[in-house]
């Protein structure tokens, strides 16, 4: 059984017992979440596809923690013309693990 589920402008595809990374959200670590915006469900009884999002769908997770990502380095540059520029980023995230999928 597996669910796509929409958070923080992108779309995971998720499994029970699962750990990912998303966006960062506001939850204490230990905290359970629910996601209401499920766009399919696949089960044994077959395969559920929302219209934009299933009826009842609904997937529960657990908080484990909050982090940063690796640093991405960007550079800016422009040949012959003296001009360099470097920044870098890092992305903030939760990591949370799929405890349920129901609908």
């Amino acid at each position: 059984m597996y669910a796509v589920i929409q958070t923080g402008g992108k779309q995971y595809r998720v499994k029970e017992g699962e750990t990912l990374k998303i966006e960062t959200l506001d939850a204490e670590p230990g905290h359970q979440i629910e996601f209401d915006n499920v766009l399919l469900i696949q089960s044994d009884a077959g395969i559920k596809v929302g219209k934009p999002f299933v009826d009842g769908g609904k997937v529960t997770a657990t908080v484990t923690s909050h982090g940063r990502h690796k640093k991405v380095h960007i550079i800016k540059f422009r040949r012959r013309k003296h001009y360099m520029k470097r920044a870098g980023h890092r992305q903030n995230y939760t990591e949370i693990q799929i405890t349920g999928i129901s609908g």
